[in-house]
């Protein structure tokens, strides 16, 4: 059997290779024609949803081990989002998922590593890594940490505890505290007790949202998304996987069997019946671009009409990632959706629907059946108009059904700070349509996501009185009407750049319309006095990324250098 890692390891003029790779201990003359195995991992004490992997990378050693191959670890890096927010760091997030990508596709084919598992978990990690193998088109396992479990709290006089989650009861929590409905007292009880340990945010916020979407795609093992982190099934799901990549390895079988127009169809089916993150418009046309598919967005919308809402989590609903798991997980869901879904291979070496035909549903209620959902439609709509052209999305299923029509008087901010700043002193109204701009993939720079503002207006009890839209990006956390990735962005001249204080806007869910009521000749006269403004950073890694990056409609991938 040929290996890549032949390359590296065989013939005489190798001997300074092999020397090098027995240096490192993982390695010996008895293992030489051994598929090398790469377990890229993205362990670090910065991020809750990776903190617990160091054992997860040994359960997958030991996997790789028992199904005959040589494991070697290395480090990806990676940003929490959460703790990156409201601040410059954040606009460091999603140029990190080209960042992680580039990694993945140096190491890999710096060492000639036969295949990899991907040791991931949060936000723009998963995506990066799927990137990365995608490009290189190695075998690949996709390992996931798994998310949080709930926090628990009783408050003074209550009857009993109540869950807690990381966005409703510390984001939210800071618009309650400015409302004076708690005390700082009460927020400290909230910010000690809303994250109990390690994994990703409790709900279907972004990490989770791919994490599902990665499993439903074929590319982790079934159970792999929803399995908590702390749960002993995530070690055996760990190890399986470092068995199981030897063996896809030994057969060849690469991301681009897995990864087709049709597993991404699963994906996104998968993603509208959970109501997953608007992150994903963004992450799975990216991953689709690097195996030479083009997933516009308007396939999101269009599935989106024929693929029902069926479970209800956080942040729009009431149940937690880890009641997901234990009701039946992502086979339970592809259960239900088998006749809208494709039977596509996965990693596991079972299709899809003999997934979804071994599954077992054990709540009704967290995983719906079809003819009883919880909203007839997927959880996102994607907007557009003359105020987004290219486009425009809005989770749909956080929104509340009082305000899925929307018009007011625009407020305008040219930055998310502004914005911030003008609500915590008081001085948004109900009625109006928050406009923040020049946070888009060029202009932000790196479309930073703007979960703090809208939770803020969640926590003070402003989510239906208020409207907010940016070319900026929102967390998987965020409720009520509010449409981000408005393209083209401010910084490339669209129309958003154009709105001026009080301006009229509607935001029309059912209808799909973004629509800035200025006539056409007002927006051409004001198009003919507008010029860019200069860009917000000129040095580092933010300015190549600007430089580099497209619209957010089309995955706010890197431009072609043929086209540039």
């Amino acid at each position: 059997m040929a290996l890549r890692s032949d390359n590296v390891t065989k013939g005489v003029e190798r001997a300074p290779t092999r020397a090098l790779l027995y240096a490192t201990g993982m390695y010996s003359p008895e293992r030489l024609g051994t598929p090398i195995i790469g377990i890229a991992t993205a362990y670090t004490d910065l991020i809750p949803g990776h903190a617990a992997m160091r054992r997860l990378e040994r359960s997958i050693e030991l996997g790789v081990a028992a199904g005959g191959g040589a494991g070697f670890l290395f480090g990806v890096p990676g940003i929490c989002d959460g703790i990156a927010m409201g601040h410059i760091g954040m606009h460091y997030s999603l140029p990190s998922r080209e960042l992680i990508a580039d990694a993945i596709e140096t190491v890999a084919q710096a060492h000639q590593l036969d295949a990899l598992v991907l040791l991931t978990n949060c936000d723009k990690i998963t995506p990066g890594m799927l990137m990365g193998v995608a490009r290189i088109d190695i075998p690949a396992i996709v390992v996931t940490a798994g998310p949080m479990l709930s926090g628990h709290w009783r408050k003074s006089g209550a009857e009993r505890p109540v869950r807690l989650s990381l966005v409703r009861d510390t984001f939210e929590a800071v618009g309650r505290r400015l409302a004076g409905e708690i005390d700082d007292a009460e927020l400290a009880c909230l910010e000690l007790r809303a994250c109990p340990g390690a994994g990703s945010c409790q709900g279907l916020y972004t990490a989770n949202t791919m994490a599902c979407a990665t499993e439903a795609m074929g590319m982790s093992l079934p159970d792999c998304a929803a399995a908590p982190a702390v749960e002993s099934a995530k070690d055996r799901i760990a190890f399986e996987s470092g068995r199981r990549i030897v063996k896809l390895a030994q057969e060849g079988v690469t991301p681009r069997r897995i990864i087709t127009a049709e597993s991404i169809r699963n994906a996104i089916a998968v993603d509208l019946a959970l109501g997953g993150s608007t992150n994903t418009c963004l992450h799975i046309p990216a991953i689709a671009h690097e195996v030479g598919l083009e997933i516009p967005l308007e396939l999101f919308d269009e599935m989106s009409r024929k693929v029902p809402h069926i479970a209800d989590l956080l942040p729009g609903g009431q149940y937690f990632m880890e009641d997901l798991f234990y009701a039946g997980g992502i086979p339970g869901v592809l259960k239900r959706l088998k006749e809208l879904i494709a039977d596509c291979p996965t990693v596991s070496g079972k299709s899809s629907h003999e997934i979804a035909d071994e599954a077992n549903i054990l709540d009704d209620d967290v995983i719906r059946p079809l003819d009883n959902p919880y909203h007839a439609e997927g959880g996102i709509a994607v907007l557009k108009g003359n105020l987004a052209p290219d486009g425009a999305v809005v989770k749909q299923s956080a929104v509340d059904a009082a305000v899925m029509r929307f018009a007011g008087p625009a407020k305008t901010f040219d930055s998310e700070g502004d914005c911030m700043q003008a609500i915590m002193a008081g001085k948004v109204q109900a009625g109006q349509v928050l406009v923040i701009r020049y946070e888009g993939p060029r202009g932000g720079p790196g479309m930073p996501e703007m979960l703090n503002p809208t939770s803020a207006l969640v926590g003070m009890g402003m989510s239906k009185s208020c409207a907010l839209i940016t070319d900026g990006r929102f967390s998987g956390g965020t409720k009520g009407p509010c449409a981000g990735h408005v393209s083209p962005e401010a910084m490339a001249g669209g129309p958003i750049a154009l709105v001026k204080e009080g301006d009229a806007i509607e935001v029309n869910i059912p209808e799909r319309r973004l629509t800035l009521k200025v006539s056409e000749a007002e927006l051409a006269q004001r198009r003919r006095g507008w010029s860019p403004p200069k860009p917000k950073v000129t040095t580092g890694y933010l300015a190549r990324y600007a430089k580099f990056v497209t619209s957010a409609a089309t995955g706010a991938v890197y431009a072609d250098p043929d086209a540039m």
